[in-house]
C-alpha cells in the first residue's frame, strides 16, 4: 500500500493513504542500518499490520524529488509565506530573511498578505513593486472576510506546499479555511497522535484534495543567516543578479564600491530600497560571523 508521511514523532510515522485514512507505522530496521531517516512528505510503501487498527510498517521510501533542511521535509513544491498587512505591521526584514532561506534551498515562493480588509491600494502596490521584480508572486487575502482564499486554493492545487509566517498574521485561520471540508482527514490525524505521549509542536502535512497537501510549520527565527559566502549573498536576491553584471569590480559587495550596478538599480527604482537595506544588514551579519569564526 502506498501513502505519504504526514507526521513523524518519536519513531512513529503517520502515513495518509488515499481512501483508506491514516496508518500509524514504525520504520523497518533497515532504514536505521542504512542511516536513512524517513521525512514528513516522503512517499512510502507500507505493509499493513491491521486494517482495523490502522497500523503498519514503512518498508520502502520512494524516490524524493526534493529535500528541505529547514523545515526537514521531503517533496515540497513551493512555500506560501504569510504576513499581515497590519496588526502586526509587516516586518520586511524578517520577510526578506525567509526569502533568502527558501532561495538557498531553491524553493519557489508565493508571498501572501492577509488582512487585506485593513490595507489600502497604496500598500498593495508598494509590496508588488518591491517583490514582483524579484520574481515572486504576491497575493492579498482576508481570512476574516473570506476574500482571496479561492485564489490561494488554486495556487496550492496539485502541489505540496509549506506554509510559514510570524505569529498573529492569521496563518492558522487561512490553513483552517483551506482544510475546511477535509476535517475527517485532519481530525483523524489529531485523534491518532492525541494519546498523551506526543505533545511537542511538529510540522504536519494536511490533505487538501487530490495530490494537494499543505504543511503548517512552527514559526521561524529572525536570526537566520545564510550558510553561503558573504560575496554570494546577492544570488539569494534574484533581482540583484542582472545588475551585478554591470558592477566594475568582480566580487563587488554592493556596499561602498564605486560603479556598482546594484546601487545604480536601487537609485533608478529598479530594486526596492528596503530590499537593498536588508541585504546590507544580512551581509554585515555574515561578515561578522565569518570574522568571529576565524578569530
Amino acid at each position: 500500500m502506498t501513502g505519504k508521511i504526514i507526521k513523524g514523532i518519536a519513531g512513529f510515522y503517520y502515513v495518509y493513504v488515499v481512501d483508506q485514512g491514516v496508518f500509524e507505522c514504525k520504520a523497518k530496521g533497515a532504514f536505521r542500518k542504512d542511516k536513512i531517516k524517513p521525512l514528513v512528505g516522503d512517499d512510502v510503501e507500507i505493509d499493513v499490520i491491521s486494517l482495523e487498527e490502522k497500523t503498519g510498517n514503512v518498508v520502502e521510501l520512494l524516490p524524493r524529488k526534493s529535500e528541505l533542511i529547514r523545515p526537514a521535509v521531503a517533496n515540497v513544491d513551493q512555500a506560501l509565506l504569510i504576513f499581515a498587512t497590519k496588526n502586526p505591521e509587516p516586518n520586511l526584514n524578517l520577510l526578506d530573511r525567509f526569502l533568502c532561506m527558501m532561495e538557498e534551498q531553491e524553493l519557489p515562493i508565493v508571498i501572501c498578505f492577509n488582512k487585506e480588509d485593513l490595507s489600502d491600494k497604496e500598500f498593495e502596490e508598494q509590496m508588488r513593486k518591491t517583490y514582483e521584480p524579484a520574481g515572486y508572486k504576491v497575493v492579498f487575502c482576508s481570512a476574516k472576510q473570506d476574500q482571496g482564499i479561492d485564489q490561494i486554493r488554486e495556487i496550492l492545487k496539485g502541489k505540496t506546499s509549506t506554509v510559514a509566517g510570524p505569529s498573529g498574521v492569521g496563518k492558522s485561520s487561512i490553513v483552517n479555511m483551506l482544510t475546511e471540508g477535509h476535517s475527517m482527514e485532519t481530525g483523524e490525524v489529531s485523534e491518532k497522535i492525541g494519546r498523551g505521549r506526543h505533545t511537542t509542536r511538529h510540522s504536519e502535512l494536511l490533505y487538501l484534495g487530490e495530490d494537494t497537501y499543505i504543511m503548517d510549520t512552527p514559526g521561524f527565527s529572525s536570526l537566520f543567516v545564510p550558510k553561503i559566502e558573504p560575496v554570494d549573498l546577492y544570488t539569494l536576491f534574484p533581482e540583484f543578479i542582472e545588475p551585478t553584471s554591470r558592477c566594475k569590480f568582480t566580487g563587488c559587495a554592493h556596499d561602498k564600491e564605486p560603479q556598482c550596478g546594484v546601487k545604480d538599480a536601487v537609485a533608478a527604482g529598479e530594486i526596492a530600497k528596503s530590499r537593498y537595506e536588508n541585504y546590507l544588514q544580512i551581509y554585515g551579519e555574515m561578515v561578522n560571523e565569518r570574522n568571529n569564526k576565524y578569530r
